[in-house]
């Protein structure tokens, strides 16, 4: 028996276990410090995270919200278009439509503007009480260049604001009423709640 008791114990040498320990102790601590910095990571997918979407929102949008949208499956690309129900419907004014369009293959949603009745280029003016403040002019673009489009308008979907899009010679005011407004701004939210920006 003593025998068996000294190959035991000499294997856990004092020497071993005050080592087991230090870095035992040392291993905890580093994990906990690293813990601190686990909140932002760096994406190295190269993907752009703006336009993804988490299934539990895709949910939530097609069982809740997308019943105030009209929906147009696009097979050939894989998509679905939905466009604001309370929008401004015309078969000869030009208009402008906002859609969020949602990619199931790449988990994504995007949002597109539709110039109706007329073609991109697209130039639009915007003012207050009467006076022109800002001109914009949109060309058709990807992505991205949608969603800084909107943004730059957003601010502008207030009701004292008018905005005229260009269509020929012509400046026809766009979203004038408060219903095709807050479609717009539904729309916006919408898209912001699914990508969760």
């Amino acid at each position: 028996m003593p025998n068996a008791r000294q190959k035991k114990d000499a294997v856990f040498t004092p020497e071993l276990i005050r080592i087991l320990k230090i870095f035992g102790i040392f291993s905890i601590a580093f994990v906990v410090l690293l813990s601190f910095f686990d909140s932002k990571r760096a994406s190295n997918s190269g993907k752009d995270l703006a336009f993804r979407m988490s299934s539990s929102s895709r949910i939530f949008f097609l069982n809740l919200k997308a019943i105030h949208y009209d929906r147009a499956i696009r097979a050939d690309a894989g998509m679905t278009l939905f466009r604001h129900a309370d929008r401004e419907k015309s078969d000869s004014r030009p208009l402008l439509d906002v859609l969020i369009i949602l990619n199931p293959i790449k988990d994504e949603a995007y949002l597109y503007l539709e110039p109706i009745n007329t073609s991109w280029p697209i130039a639009l003016r915007v003012g207050r009480e009467g006076k022109l403040e800002k001109e914009f002019l949109f060309e058709n673009g990807n992505k991205s260049d949608f969603l800084d489009y909107l943004s730059q308008l957003e601010p502008w979907l207030d009701p004292e604001s008018k905005i005229e899009l260009k269509s020929g010679e012509d400046w026809n005011p766009i979203w004038n009423t408060a219903k095709e407004r807050n479609a717009i701004l539904e729309t916006l939210e919408d898209f912001a709640r699914l990508t969760e920006n």
